[in-house]
């Protein structure tokens, strides 16, 4: 298992974050995402050997949100 943690734009509420850690969380390989909109980040726990970190971020970005400083 990996952790990472990545900053997250365009967050406006806790809401953003829930909806983050929803669509994380039911992709495979996906252990914990905890999202804090205060933080503007994403602590994502992972099994590299199913999932990598383009499909993470690509799965932000399709919910609507930007990820930086990977």
């Amino acid at each position: 298992m990996i952790k990472k943690k990545l900053k997250i734009q365009g967050m406006h509420c806790s809401s953003c974050a829930i909806n983050i850690d929803f669509d994380l969380e039911d992709l495979e390989g996906i252990k914990s995402a905890k999202t804090s909109y205060a933080k503007q980040e994403c602590e994502v726990e992972f099994d590299e050997g199913k999932i990598n970190d383009q499909k993470i971020i690509q799965t932000i970005k399709e919910t609507g949100y930007t990820v930086v400083d990977v």
